[in-house]
């Protein structure tokens, strides 16, 4: 059997067989696959041993990789937290919905009501879903994650005690707001929050084992302020930054460890990502160039693993362009639900992809790259690389310089052209689907 180009698969499953257990005539909720993605905040693509770290261990991540999938070439959907999240739920560009730069204290916007969000259709199909740790989509209460489709909410809305303005600069207070469900609660010390959320996602996972259920676990590391609790703090060789990271690596085990004992490994997937690339001299991005806030590799292409047991080929490497969006389709069709076509426009099922068959074609060969406010920035299609200002491009070519070190937009001006006539009208159809939810 030949191997599918692009990626290296240990072992294949046959996916139609599976197929017939989720949606055949006689399935039932139980046999429905559980969904768990857990997101971290501005992790780099190379803060994990199985994406290149050689300070940070990470045993229990790196053993999701051997028994899954590495999506080399996944992305945020922006180099920033808000519009990543947006997109994570709704399956579509956050420039679509108003959401395009990250909230603070002052904002009174969140996700629109019009939109049906990826918990709200699993919840359609008998799904209990529960959000645990940050939120960053709007800290009023019409948007809290309760009015977006979720059961359960534990966490706060917008991520972080750093966002506390200084005494008399705003009256409002939501800075420090921490819910339980609707309610306020005292904010924790933010060197437990990553315990305190596994502990709350153990819980559900503990509740939930006898049917479907959706766990969103956002954790609000290693954005700082960066907080380590005494069982991690001064354990890593890499700083205060590794001893976050490892925390987050025990909490993975301790997640993967909770679906074996309560008997549910076989039916879980999870997805393992970030919301961004790192903020500079946090993390590495490393091979690619930039971080944060940027729309270099760097701030957008972040590691990702997909673990699914007899599922997905252990040690799967897949390199084809994918994105956070794709989790939204992919999902609803593991669930037996059609995604609202009129709002989850940019996704792509990437189940095919993931459980392999020989001759599968690539979700896509395109990716757009927006910044701050909702800025178009660049645009990728295949291996080339625009990126463009009023003024300047910057074109790369990402297959023979994936560290974008050789503008090659004066050589190859046609090539410029091109991708630059696809990034204008694409921002037409963006101005469009954005008009709609007014």
């Amino acid at each position: 059997m030949a191997p599918l180009a692009g990626r290296t698969l240990a072992r294949r499953i046959a996916p139609v067989a599976f197929l017939g257990i989720v949606f055949g005539a006689n399935a039932t909720a139980i046999a429905r696959l559980n969904f768990i993605v857990i997101l971290t905040d501005d992790q780099g693509y190379a803060d994990l041993g199985c994406f290149g770290s050689k300070s940070l261990a990470t045993p229990n991540i790196d053993r999701m990789a051997r028994d899954g999938a590495r999506l080399t070439n996944f992305y945020a959907a922006a180099p920033i937290c808000t519009p990543t999240r947006a997109a994570l739920l709704t399956g579509c560009y956050a420039a679509r919905l108003g959401l395009s730069t990250p909230l603070h204290v002052p904002d009174r916007i969140g996700l629109p009501a019009a939109l049906t969000t990826l918990p709200e259709l699993l919840q359609q199909r008998g799904y209990r879903t529960a959000c645990v740790g940050k939120w960053h989509l709007g800290h009023h209460r019409e948007h809290f994650p309760t009015q977006h489709g979720f059961d359960i909410y534990w966490g706060t809305p917008l991520g972080h005690l750093f966002h506390r303005p200084a005494v008399g600069k705003h009256a409002h207070d939501a800075s420090d707001l921490f819910l339980d469900g609707d309610e306020r609660i005292a904010f924790p010390a933010n060197a437990d929050l990553t315990e305190l959320f596994t502990a709350k996602a153990i819980e559900f996972i503990r509740t939930n084992r006898d049917q479907p259920f959706f766990l969103l676990l956002a954790h609000t590391m290693p954005h700082e302020p960066l907080a380590a609790s005494p069982q991690f703090a001064g354990k890593s060789e890499a700083g205060l930054y590794g001893d976050v990271i490892e925390c987050i690596d025990w909490s993975t085990g301790e997640i993967l460890r909770s679906l074996e004992d309560n008997q549910i490994a076989q039916r879980t997937v999870v997805i393992f990502t970030s919301d961004n690339g790192p903020k500079p001299g946090h993390g590495s991005a490393a091979p690619w160039r930039g971080h944060k806030h940027q729309p270099y590799e760097g701030g957008v292409r972040v590691p990702c693993i997909a673990w699914a047991p007899q599922h997905i080929a252990a040690g799967s490497n897949i390199h084809e362009i994918t994105t956070i969006m794709d989790l939204y389709p992919t999902l609803a069709r593991l669930a037996g639900a059609a995604r609202p076509e009129q709002f989850a426009r940019d996704g792509r099922d990437l189940w095919p992809l993931l459980t392999a068959s020989d001759r599968i074609a690539a979700p896509r060969d395109e990716f757009f790259y927006f910044v701050r406010h909702g800025v178009l920035a660049g645009v990728r299609q295949g291996r080339w690389k625009l990126l463009r200002q009023e003024d300047s491009s910057e074109l790369y070519d990402l297959q023979s310089d994936p560290s974008e070190s050789r503008n090659r937009a004066a050589e190859i001006p046609e090539r410029v052209g091109q991708l630059s006539q696809r990034m204008d009208e694409f921002q037409r159809e963006i101005l469009i689907s954005a008009a709609e939810l007014r």
